[in-house]
């Protein structure tokens, strides 16, 4: 990933709450994204740089927070370590982007950012 320490930097300035709105936009285009064979790199990039927003935020939430988030880490590990072969699948695209839909609200719902309005 190009430029993660400026990425990281930029990121940490960021609220806590917002940092998680972050994640779940990131999560909500791997849910997008994942359907199309075409968007197999960008899918990737988004696993990626989803993995590295839990990694920087985790450590600041509550415990049983930052425990989905780790398991959260670990689920999109394993998408990203057997995406080369899994985006060559109509399949498991379609399951990865039937996961990934749900991954948004709940970390929204982790950020408060609903109750905010």
């Amino acid at each position: 990933m190009k430029n993660l320490d400026r990425l990281k930097e930029r990121f940490l300035k960021d609220p806590f709450p917002r940092r998680l709105g972050a994640l779940a936009a990131d999560l909500a285009r791997v849910a997008s994204l994942a359907r199309h064979a075409s968007s197999g790199e960008s899918v990737a990039l988004m696993l990626e740089e989803s993995q590295h927003f839990i990694e920087w935020t985790a450590a600041e939430a509550e415990v049983e927070v930052a425990a989905e988030l780790v398991d959260l880490q670990i689920m999109l590990a394993l998408w990203r370590r057997s995406w080369p072969e899994a985006r060559q699948s109509q399949a498991q695209r379609t399951l990865l982007s039937f996961q990934a839909k749900k991954w948004p609200d709940q970390v929204l719902g982790y950020s408060g950012l609903l109750q905010a309005g």
